[in-house]
């Protein structure tokens, strides 16, 4: 899984995360998602990117739990970044 999830998050950067879980709540997965993005991007760009990352992980996994909350998640930084 990882080899996909990286090759899918590579195509821009960052590459990570942030020490994102599925195991943790729900207001610490999505800030940790936020804060791996570049504090010099717009708050939009950075929504949109952790949004698209998760989306891509989400894609990517065997684990039906991890693409439920990747995609719960994912769901949350699209709606945020339309307002």
């Amino acid at each position: 899984m990882k080899k996909w999830f990286k090759k899918a998050v590579m195509k821009k950067p960052p590459y990570s995360l942030g020490g994102w879980k599925k195991t943790q709540p729900t207001n610490l997965r999505r800030q940790k998602a936020l804060s791996s993005r570049p504090k010099n991007w717009t708050l939009k760009h950075r929504y949109l990117s952790a949004g698209r990352a998760l989306q891509a992980l989400a894609n990517v996994t065997k684990d039906r739990p991890t693409k439920e909350i990747a995609m719960r998640d994912a769901r949350y930084f699209f709606k945020k970044c339309n307002r």
